[in-house]
């Protein structure tokens, strides 16, 4: 594997998405690379989180409002560095999982992309495709699925 130097996960505070920090911290850990952490969130006035709800559907695990964020920015934070991540950067990103993770890598010239396989093996995922399998068609660095479920 080559050395990268920029890494970019993302999370959403589920125990899976904490599996997929934890791997990009180690690979950020043995490149030497700088780990940047993306929390996607939606807004949170009572009319915007309804709204998202909906959009959501059975993905409920999905951040709403910027306070959860960076809690659960925090969190994953905190398991990067007891992977042995050195340098770690959180980023809290409005807007849709797949968009958010995305535009962070295309900012943070992001040469390895990681995320969890929640969703590839789902219905719905398979339907109208998963943050994994679309991730892989759209962005311009590697990707990494990190098999998440146990």
């Amino acid at each position: 594997m080559s050395s990268y130097r920029t890494v970019v996960v993302g999370t959403d505070g589920s125990s899976p998405s904490m599996r997929a920090v934890v791997r990009a911290a180690e690979v950020a850990r043995d490149s030497s690379a700088e780990l940047v952490i993306v929390c996607a969130y939606y807004p949170s006035s009572d009319r915007e989180v309804e709204r998202a709800q909906d959009e959501l559907g059975d993905e409920a695990f999905q951040v709403v409002g910027a306070a959860p964020a960076e809690q659960t920015l925090r969190e994953a934070g905190e398991h990067a560095r007891a992977a042995g991540a050195d340098s770690i950067k959180t980023v809290p990103v409005l807007g849709p999982p797949i968009n958010s993770l995305i535009e962070a890598a295309d900012e943070h010239a992001a040469d390895l992309l990681v995320v969890g396989s929640r969703g590839l093996n789902t219905l719905k995922g398979r339907i109208i495709g998963s943050v994994p399998s679309e991730v892989s068609r759209r962005s311009d660095s590697d990707v990494l699925v990190v098999r998440t479920a146990r």
